[in-house]
């Protein structure tokens, strides 16, 4: 799973980059400037996803295709700019009262939903309402339940009342707001707007076809301005040798890169003529989470044996072919809330035997398996299909623990039943994923002991008191160093328990089409400006029908 620079830890990437390749000008295209390559309306984006939507309510979506896909359909109340610093979007301007217990928005008049009814205070406060009520089976409601008081003042003015200073507070108004006349005393979770949702973004809804595509048509109406862009269809390729395939014959126009693919497959004229790539490091981060209702892994000395048994090292150089950092929490290496002095873990498997012995596990038998109790030490790791680069590090793992005495099975899952049957239902062992990391740094919805439900995002059910205490007194002020004081602590406890065998941090290596002019690196992302993305009339090539 992947989180938004919204609410959730499961969006599409947000990227902090420092560009290090950049495809040069093709052969044969039009220079930057001149009349030839003049930005155009038309032609269509088409991106490669391993995964498919799930539900395309912002609300109620936990996956990274889903969130990707509303993010271009929704609008919140505010967002980040390219550097990352907080900026309008449905509202025009606010007010944070000087005590930081109220904020009042002042919205923009006449956007208007896609159905051409107006947006207006009603929708925020209906979004708000249906966000904290019990009955709605969201991951997204923490933020909102710290609401004392949320009020409509006219249809133009929206303010929030808090009891006491919330430090996420404004930025969780980033989340996407929902249209009252359509979702008002209607169930939510049965609403047609799950497979056909009707915004104020940038791009309308037009087709969705069940793990093939989902196709979008520009709203040329947008308030920020029509795109440049007239389509954008998200092709469902649930294997990446096989997105490659179609990127390579020009059936799709964008993609991530794996890393043999972005170092060796794309170093070629047919790429370097026709495609632009770029690399960074992402703010993201995987992992290998545990269940930790498994008896198996109640003991901190089984997961810090673990710890000692898989080599980081040999899974970025060998797997990410460098392009990549050793994680060890859930924060990006170089951001103001990483803490870089946490408990570290050094491939060292006798450390590990001792760990195992210490906590019991004996091969008495000489089979080369631990038990304990008349129990092997058995488990199984799952993760989602199409992700080659978790695949082979789920190998390595197990062969790793293999040397320790651990027996390990693999197990790939189709996407949506992976998120559906295994981890909602919480039915796993210990599970390879990856999390993005928000601006944001509060840890509530994935660390806190109230979000263990069903659906909620600490599906490993990991419960630490002072983790509590800790997330609730960082997002209960706007100091920054009594935040960092708390995140810092919460990260060498999570050293310290291991629920997460931290790996790696990624470098995120996107592929575009060439004749896509306009993409614009940026501490965000480059995708923060895609309504300015174009394609010259002269090199578009695709139509959206009617």
């Amino acid at each position: 799973m992947n989180s938004s620079g919204r609410l959730s830890w499961i969006l599409t990437m947000l990227l902090a980059m420092t560009v290090l390749a950049c495809g040069p000008q093709t052969p044969g295209r039009a220079p930057a400037g001149s009349a030839a390559a003049a930005p155009a309306y038309g032609d269509i984006m088409v991106e490669g996803s391993i995964g498919d939507a799930s539900n395309l309510i912002p609300l109620l979506a936990s996956d990274s295709t889903s969130h990707e896909i509303a993010g271009l359909i929704f609008n919140g109340l505010i967002k980040y700019d390219k550097d990352i610093r907080i900026v309008g979007d449905l509202a025009e301007s606010w007010e944070i009262s000087k005590d930081g217990l109220v904020i009042t928005f002042h919205l923009r008049k006449g956007v208007r939903w896609h159905d051409g009814r107006p947006f207006t205070a009603a929708d925020v406060l209906y979004t708000y309402q249906v966000t904290v009520d019990p009955k709605t089976p969201t991951a997204y409601a923490g933020d909102f339940l710290k609401v004392k008081k949320a009020e409509a003042l006219d249809d133009w003015t929206f303010r929030a009342t808090y009891d006491k200073p919330f430090a996420p507070a404004l930025m969780s108004w980033s989340v996407g707001i929902l249209p009252k006349h359509l979702l008002a005393g209607k169930e939510i979770t049965t609403s047609p707007l799950g497979r056909r949702p009707i915004g104020t973004g940038p791009y309308k809804f037009k087709e969705w076809v069940t793990g093939q595509k989902i196709v979008l048509v520009s709203n040329p109406d947008y308030f920020e301005g029509r795109p440049y862009i007239d389509g954008y269809i998200l092709r469902i390729i649930p294997d990446t040798a096989t997105m490659f395939l179609e990127l390579r014959a020009n059936g799709i126009d964008r993609m991530g890169l794996t890393p043999l693919q972005f170092t060796r497959q794309t170093e070629n004229n047919l790429f370097r003529e026709n495609f632009n790539k770029y690399r960074y490091l992402s703010f993201a981060y995987t992992y290998m989470g545990y269940n930790l209702k498994n008896p198996l892994f109640a003991d901190k000395r089984v997961r810090q044996a673990i710890a000692h048994a898989v080599n980081r090292v040999e899974i970025i150089d060998g797997v990410l072919l460098g392009l990549g950092k050793p994680a060890t929490g859930p924060y990006k290496p170089g951001t103001w809330a990483y803490n870089p002095d946490v408990r570290a873990y050094p491939y060292d498997p006798a450390k590990a035997k001792a760990l195992l012995a210490e906590a019991g596990w004996k091969d008495l038998n000489g089979d080369g398996v631990l038990e304990k109790d008349g129990r092997p030490f058995a488990f199984e790791i799952i993760t989602n299909q199409g992700n080659e680069i978790r695949a082979k590090c789920a190998e390595i793992i197990q062969r790793r623990l293999s040397e320790v005495g651990i027996k390990v099975k693999i197990r790939v899952v189709e996407w949506a039943a992976f998120v559906k049957d295994f981890i909602n239902k919480r039915k796993f062992d210990a599970t390879i994923l990856g999390w993005t990391i928000p601006m944001e740094p509060d840890l509530y919805d994935v660390w806190h002991s109230s979000k263990t439900g069903p659906e909620e995002l600490n599906f490993i059910s990991y419960k630490n008191a002072e983790v509590d205490a800790l997330i609730e007194k960082g997002r209960e002020t706007f100091d920054q160093s009594v935040r960092k004081r708390c995140y810092d602590r919460i990260q060498e406890i999570l050293a310290e328990e291991q629920p997460y065998l931290f790996l790696y941090v990624p470098d995120a290596l996107p592929i575009i089409h060439a004749r896509f002019r306009g993409v614009e690196v940026a501490p965000l992302g480059i995708g923060h400006n895609f309504i300015k993305w174009y394609v010259p009339k002269a090199e578009q090539k695709l139509v959206m029908k009617p």
